[in-house]
């Protein structure tokens, strides 16, 4: 029976042809994701980036067919690898800045013609032990010329570049290489070591100390950190000792507590790492926006060209890990980590069965600079690790960058050239297996961080205030309405896609109803609304799921009924004009919220101009008084207790009265949709404090025949082409006092000819005095049982009196 195995050029070629099938697909969503964006098919449509597509596949198959001519014997997989993640790349960059995507497809030609032309002339890479010295000492003298020479292609940050005119190269990417090759080529000459072991090593750390004094002064910590690495990696292939990596880990840590008391972008970048939220507008703003971005993508992504990815700064060379993550989502990160693990396999089964040390060494280090590379940026993304500003080899942005690795991949592919029946002999292959185990820990604890940060720690981050992608996202969904319980608007979005703006069409309610602005975040009804206003509940699930996978954003919100009834809020507004303090009406029997109204107001239309005032303004006209003050309540909790005493003709004790108030919800913040203020301590009877609404709501029992009703603000939501769906209590309604006591006292605090009781006193000292009024409609009466509560930051009954004995009047005339 004869098997017909693919051979290794067939295998390459199939794999080439699905990089470029998977590329086309990625370029073709880029092209219509303006049409996902906006939801419309009359777009402007992106075309520019099939240039790169074009510029890519040509020198794709080209390096195929001309490598595999003079490396017919060479690895399959790492060609159509690094072809994929150099293509992803450059969509990536163009996606983000067209023009710099134009320069990364310029220089994937270049690195393709170096490939073309190393494979054909430069096979016999015995040259480069032959000059270590040389090489190495070179690269340390063209990175020593950016100290004087040094300038920025972006006019600013760090000048590691050497260049002019739009060409610019940075000698620290080619110096990694040329470590690798003269460690390689330094231990090959020398092992086995007859000497002792710090005479092996010493002239390899004077060499690589210069190096790493050149990159410390330059301020490039994070190439400096990869000559560590690769030396250490070096070293421990070519000795076996151990005790290199401790001492390699201790020389770090060593380093970065010098350099966290010493260089102030140390200790800039540590603190960004351990804890960015300490400073979210200055040193964390990169790794928050980051983080933010690998939320935002989730386990799907956004798509390609639907995301956000230009928020984060430097997205494309720093962090394009997190603009991919945004737009690829948790899968296509796995992906990049499946490719980068094939890659670091590959590699080091070339120098598993390399024909001599030299050769073994070099394939080694130079699959740790690709690896170690690759780890350290995408662990700073994740905040696994600091933050180092190295590039991701093949996709972020550099030509210097990306040549470099394309250059240690031909090295690479020119040593697995090489005829494999008689490997150089390997007597302990266990630094190799050691180094393999080593990265794909890595990569697994990268994929363990990117799934915390993308699925469960997502929900968190992205309603933080900080997060603009909400607020953009906003433009091109239309937000769900608030409206009274006749559907009149309150809070409504206007516009059309791209542009839809919320409108605030009745600004005294903003206390409750709140805002959603790009600077200042969400507050009231729309914070606790926002899952329903924006489209993630209320709406059906494959609807919510068809959305976020085409558009990457949910669908339309639902419109939200609120129990408010607006003739008899504005009623409660007029009211209170002038006033500070609060004022709720209510149905005492489905406990249904008629008017709430807090004072001072604002106008959440003007808040971008106005919101840092209001913000400072000492009358706190942000804050809901109606939930959110917190007030003594001497002269309303004897109106409970007497209630109480009633039922027995006794005073009652004092756990009768924390029975009581505990029953009455005083001591448990209300359940409702708004940010409420803290309960009091349970057990606590002389010192206790309540907010209007817990009166409010323990008063229901006053009109209620005894029955303590929950409050309602929220009455039901709606999504497009469904029925309302009604929200009800999260607790139901529950019996306190004896239907004849309510009677004996609405008896007595009703006036003659009035249809309600009512009662008004003032508590606290003169500077710090609060007024209640607490009324409502008696026992037994015909029509909708109420309840209104005013509680005014002033001792002033009179004026208390007179709003509530108004809106209650207001009320019964409807």
């Amino acid at each position: 029976m004869n098997l017909h195995l693919p051979s290794t050029q067939s295998i390459e070629r199939r794999l080439i042809f699905a990089a470029a099938g998977f590329l086309f697909f990625l370029a073709l969503i880029l092209s219509l994701s303006p049409a996902t964006r906006e939801r419309s098919w009359i777009v402007e449509y992106r075309a520019s980036h099939w240039i790169g597509y074009v510029l890519w596949l040509g020198t794709t198959f080209l390096i195929h067919s001309r490598v595999r001519k003079n490396l017919p014997d060479t690895d399959p997989y790492l060609l159509p690898i690094i072809s994929l993640l150099s293509g992803l790349g450059i969509l990536l960059i163009w996606r983000l800045a067209p023009s710099f995507g134009m320069r990364q497809a310029v220089w994937f030609a270049i690195g393709g013609v170096a490939l073309i032309l190393g494979a054909k002339y430069f096979t016999y890479i015995t040259l480069l032990r032959r000059y270590k010295y040389v090489l190495l000492l070179g690269g340390i003298l063209l990175t020593s010329l950016t100290l004087i020479f040094g300038t920025n292609p972006l006019g600013d940050g760090p000048r590691l570049w050497l260049g002019c005119c739009g060409v610019y190269l940075q000698p620290s990417e080619p110096l990694k290489l040329l470590l690798v090759i003269y460690l390689s080529a330094y231990f090959a000459d020398n092992l086995p070591f007859r000497q002792g072991f710090f005479p092996l090593i010493l002239p390899t750390l004077l060499l690589t100390g210069l190096a790493l004094l050149i990159l410390i002064v330059q301020r490039d910590l994070g190439t400096a950190s990869i000559f560590i690495f690769l030396y250490a990696v070096i070293l421990y292939l070519a000795t076996g000792r151990k005790r290199v990596i401790l001492a390699s880990l201790l020389i770090l840590a060593m380093a970065a507590m010098v350099g966290y008391f010493i260089v102030d972008i140390i200790q800039i970048r540590l603190i960004a790492w351990l804890n960015p939220w300490s400073d979210p507008s200055g040193s964390g703003y990169q790794t928050i926006q980051s983080l933010l971005a690998i939320s935002n993508g989730g386990l799907p992504g956004r798509g390609i060209g639907v995301g956000y990815p230009g928020l984060v700064p430097v997205a494309i060379s720093d962090f394009i890990f997190s603009a991919m993550a945004e737009e690829m989502g948790l899968i296509g990160t796995v992906l990049l980590y499946c490719l980068l693990a094939v890659v670091i396999a590959r590699g080091l089964r070339t120098a598993l069965k390399a024909q001599d040390t030299f050769r073994r060494l070099l394939s080694a280090g130079l699959t740790a600079y690709l690896g170690a590379q690759s780890i350290l940026i995408i662990g700073g993304n994740l905040r696994l690790l600091p933050l180092t500003g190295v590039t991701l080899p093949f996709i972020s942005y550099g030509g210097s960058s990306l040549l470099t690795s394309m250059i240690a991949i031909l090295l690479i592919l020119i040593v697995g050239s090489q005829p494999e029946d008689d490997p150089a002999p390997l007597q302990n292959p266990t630094p190799y297996l050691h180094l393999a185990f080593l990265f794909f820990a890595l990569l697994f604890g990268l994929a363990l961080t990117n799934s915390w940060w993308s699925l469960w720690r997502a929900d968190d981050l992205l309603v933080r205030t900080d997060n603009p992608r909400r607020s953009i996202s906003d433009a091109y969904v239309p937000r769900g309405d608030l409206v009274d319980r006749t559907l009149q608007p309150i809070n409504v979005t206007t516009g059309e896609s791209g542009s839809y703006s919320r409108q605030y069409m009745y600004p005294d309610l903003s206390p409750i109803t709140g805002y959603t602005n790009t600077i200042f975040g969400q507050s009231g009804l729309e914070l606790s609304l926002d899952p329903y206003l924006r489209g993630y509940q209320g709406n059906p699930v494959i609807q919510t799921w068809w959305n976020r996978l085409l558009y990457g954003t949910p669908p339309p919100g639902s419109t939200v009924r609120l129990s408010i009834d607006l003739p008899l809020q504005k009623r409660a507004d007029d009211l209170l004009r002038g006033y500070k303090g609060s004022a709720i009406l209510l149905n005492a029997k489905t406990g249904e919220i008629l008017a709430m109204a807090s004072h001072p107001t604002f106008d959440p239309n003007a808040l971008s101009e106005t919101g840092a005032e209001l913000v400072n303004d000492p009358d706190a006209p942000l804050l809901n008084r109606a939930t959110q003050g917190s007030y003594p309540a001497d002269s309303v909790l004897s109106l409970f207790t007497r209630v109480a005493g009633l039922e027995r003709s006794v005073q009652p004790s004092r756990q009768d009265l924390i029975d009581i108030f505990s029953k009455l919800g005083l001591y448990s913040a209300p359940e409702i949709y708004l940010p409420v203020a803290p309960a009091s301590q349970f057990g606590e009877v002389e010192n206790l404090r309540i907010s209007p609404l817990q009166v409010a709501l323990a008063a229901t029992s006053l009109a209620n025949e005894g029955v303590w009703t929950p409050g309602q603000l929220v009455s039901a939501v709606q999504s497009k082409n469904t029925d309302w769906i009604v929200l009800s209590p999260s607790v139901n309604a529950y019996p306190i006092y004896d239907p004849a006591s309510i009677k004996i006292f609405t008896a007595e605090a009703t006036a003659p000819k009035q249809p309600y009781w009512r009662i008004a006193d003032t508590e606290g000292s003169s500077d710090s005095s609060v007024t209640w009024f607490i009324g409502g409609t008696p026992s037994g009466w015909n029509g909708t049982p109420l309840i209104a509560v005013i509680a005014l930051e002033a001792g002033d009954i009179a004026s208390a009196d007179f709003i509530g004995q108004e809106l209650l009047m207001s009320a019964l005339a409807k």
